[in-house]
């Protein structure tokens, strides 16, 4: 039987609710230590990662020591910097004070040398404006290093039922990580990613009155369901990983949670009636998930610092109402068993902010495949 002392070391930098974290944890590795400043999402991350140790620190003040005591080799260092000041979906400003974190995750890399690193953000990042901050930024590692072209990979190709789109960086110590191309760390996967419809397949009719966590305590039923999906969303829990009271929910009475119902108007869901699958609402501009195809971008809104405004939610494809922070989280690849927040402000935010775990699964599952 594996235990956390038989598997390579990882640590999340920016851990959010932890996407990135489980799909490193799935892949193999021993999730030693997260960082992420957010005092809600690191509880949060705690939830889900209770063996690992939590830091609630700004990681421009962050230094390797702090992060690394240990005098053991560490393998692998991952992290997706805040990736708003980069995004074209939002105002994607090059003075964003939040765009020198891309530049603190290198440089801790190179403080800590870890034998691998991998860096995510949104393709905006790659835009020409932006090319001195990325110079910048890998311009602080060693030479050692070797680091591949950075790589815009679509979620759907990597398994995951969504087309959300990122570019990752990925470098490694050749001493210590045998050699990889692009193509062969990031290129699709054989597997069929599930559709919106397998998804959300055995999913509670969820109701607007559904409005307290408790409440969202629901019955699910995966009946019919792909073997793979199935066991992506109720098993494959690593060691030190997970809630064990949801755990044992899911597993005794088929319970979880983040079942919460939205409360509509009858003129807005009269608007989705009338909105075709895979079309958008033109008032709202929510857009309607198409049961044959893939979930859009699923995108977190603004923090208090930054107005508190809610991010736009997709409308189901059958019920007229956007979907609940449940079948979010089905859509961006994460199982059944992981815990979110009790509110839907935060549960929105923090699915919608994380790496898909299925992708990152997929990714970090390559890398060790490299370490000799």
């Amino acid at each position: 039987m594996t235990t956390m002392l038989d598997l390579p070391t990882a640590v999340d930098l920016f851990s959010g609710v932890g996407g990135m974290s489980l799909g490193v944890s799935r892949a193999g590795f021993q999730l030693a230590c997260s960082v992420e400043l957010d005092a809600i999402a690191s509880a949060t991350h705690k939830i889900n990662f209770p063996a690992a140790r939590h830091l609630q620190h700004d990681v421009a003040e962050l230094d390797a020591k702090t992060l690394w005591p240990s005098a053991v080799k560490l393998d692998l260092m991952v992290g997706g910097p805040p990736c708003q000041g980069f995004s074209t979906m939002g105002h994607g400003r090059p003075d964003d004070p939040r765009n020198d974190l891309f530049g603190h995750f290198f440089r801790i890399v190179a403080e800590a040398k870890p034998r691998a690193f991998l860096a995510e953000n949104v393709p905006g990042l790659l835009a020409p404006k932006n090319a001195a901050t990325i110079e910048a930024a890998l311009s602080r590692l060693p030479s050692k290093y070797r680091v591949l072209r950075p790589t815009v990979v679509s979620a759907e190709e990597l398994g995951a039922p969504t087309t959300r789109k990122r570019v990752f960086f990925f470098g490694y110590d050749p001493d210590e990580v045998d050699s990889v191309t692009e193509l062969d760390l990031f290129g699709p996967e054989a597997v069929t990613a599930p559709t919106v419809g397998e998804a959300l397949k055995g999913m509670p009719g969820v109701r607007s009155s559904w409005q307290l966590p408790s409440q969202g305590w629901r019955k699910i039923c995966y009946d019919g369901m792909r073997a793979d999906l199935v066991a992506n969303l109720s098993s494959n829990i690593p060691p030190g990983v997970g809630s064990a009271y949801a755990i044992e929910q899911l597993a005794v009475g088929g319970l979880t949670s983040g079942n919460l119902g939205t409360e509509h108007t009858a003129e807005v869901v009269e608007r989705f009636r009338r909105t075709p699958q895979g079309r958008t609402e033109p008032i709202s501009r929510f857009p309607r998930l198409k049961e044959s195809g893939y979930c859009p971008t699923l995108r977190a809104g603004t923090g208090s610092d930054r107005g508190s405004f809610q991010a736009v939610r997709p409308i189901h494809h059958r019920a007229h109402r956007v979907v609940s922070p449940r079948e979010a989280a089905r859509l961006q690849g994460f199982p059944d068993w992981f815990q979110f927040h009790d509110t839907k402000w935060h549960a929105f935010r923090q699915i919608g902010n994380s790496v898909s775990p299925v992708v990152a699964e997929v990714i970090v599952k390559r890398i060790r495949r490299l370490m000799v």
